[in-house]
């Protein structure tokens, strides 16, 4: 970019292919036939007051009255050909961008501009609500360290199989947010639930807004035919609801049916061992009679619940680990997704490893509650 006149005949300047504006009160004509200094290669517009309209390449003796010493202001844009700075640097432009934002986020979800699939997923409110709320846990409350991503697929499917544990399944939420963030593709954990939480009526729908599904190998097979990682936690409720005194002892994995729909769609298993869940309501004690009462799987009882009442849903800032193991591969056994065997000693490997990781884990967090 090159300054008003430079290489140009002299006599050109002034007329119709320089921009025009109005000629500041008082101006010196004698400043007409000025150069600006040589140091200024693209100067800028001044306001309307200081506009020089037949600057040439004579040299100014002294700075031009009305510009600071250090030379002008930077340029605003418009019909000259200024750069204008970029909108993030104006102060105060990050909230007002982030005011925008959620309102137009509102305006969609208002209207029903938005799309969910046809298990009722629903990316942008998974993002907008769900995943920050996640961050201020994993990152800030629990001091979360993820290690092993690059063991998940950058494409395609995976079967993502976990340890479950901690009275409420926090792990499994966690787990989706730190894999969302932490995998360099940003990909969504679509998590397989118990029937349970299905028949919950909030819970249920925040459950399929953020991608999950029932735990069954119908519905984990069209997931992992249609490409998505699909996570889930054999242990079920046997893993959450065991006492603290059983903390990371996986429980049985039942019959293998996540082993099934990884082999019949010849899909790669990660196990991953979570360290960290065990800790944050450590259950003391299940009143059996009353969870029966309620219909529920096991009553806990906590150091804090139900004595603080709901303070004693807070909880425990433990610090948590997490690791992804190698994927085992199942693309050559799909011819054996109905023997009992193959089934068998594939959950069997699944689990072996997850207990050794775990093993390995928790000998680096001594202190559950460290830094």
């Amino acid at each position: 970019m090159t300054g008003a006149g430079e290489g140009r005949d002299p006599a050109s300047i002034g007329r119709f292919d320089v921009p025009q504006g109005p000629t500041a009160p008082g101006t010196d004509p004698a400043r007409r036939n000025g150069h600006r200094p040589a140091a200024r290669v693209a100067p800028t517009p001044a306001p309307a007051d200081e506009v020089d309209t037949a600057a040439t390449d004579e040299p100014v003796d002294g700075p031009v009255p009305g510009e600071p010493a250090g030379g002008r202001a930077p340029a605003t844009g418009g019909e000259t050909g200024g750069t204008e700075p970029a909108v993030a640097d104006r102060p105060g432009d990050h909230w007002d961008r982030k005011v925008a934002n959620g309102l137009a986020f509102l305006r969609r979800r208002l209207s029903g501009d938005y799309e969910v699939d046809e298990f009722g997923f629903d990316p942008e409110l998974t993002d907008a609500v769900f995943h920050p709320l996640l961050r201020l846990l994993y990152r800030d409350w629990f001091r979360t360290e993820v290690s092993g991503v690059e063991h998940v697929p950058v494409d395609g499917p995976a079967l993502v199989v976990g340890n479950h544990s901690g009275t409420v399944a926090l792990d499994a939420l966690i787990l989706s947010a730190a894999l969302h963030d932490k995998h360099p593709a940003h990909r969504y954990l679509r998590l397989l639930g118990a029937d349970l939480v299905f028949r919950m009526p909030v819970v249920s729908e925040i459950a399929r807004k953020t991608g999950g599904t029932v735990a069954c190998n119908p519905d984990a097979e069209r997931l992992l035919g249609g490409g998505d990682l699909v996570g889930v936690f054999p242990e079920g409720f046997k893993g959450i609801g065991k006492l603290y005194a059983d903390r990371y002892k996986l429980q049985r994995f039942g019959r293998g049916g996540f082993v099934s729909a990884a082999l019949r769609t010849g899909t790669p298993i990660v196990p991953v061992a979570i360290v960290g869940g065990e800790e944050i309501y450590p259950m003391l004690a299940d009143i059996k009679p009353l969870a029966r009462l309620l219909k529920l799987p096991y009553f806990p009882v906590t150091p804090t619940f139900p004595w603080l009442g709901p303070l004693g849903m807070v909880p425990l800032p433990s610090k948590w680990l997490i690791q992804f193991c190698p994927p085992i591969p199942t693309a050559h056994l799909t011819d054996s997704a109905d023997d009992p065997l193959v089934v068998f000693n594939l959950a069997d490997q699944v689990r072996e490893t997850i207990q050794q990781t775990l093993h390995t884990l928790l000998e680096r967090r001594p202190d559950p509650f460290g830094p």
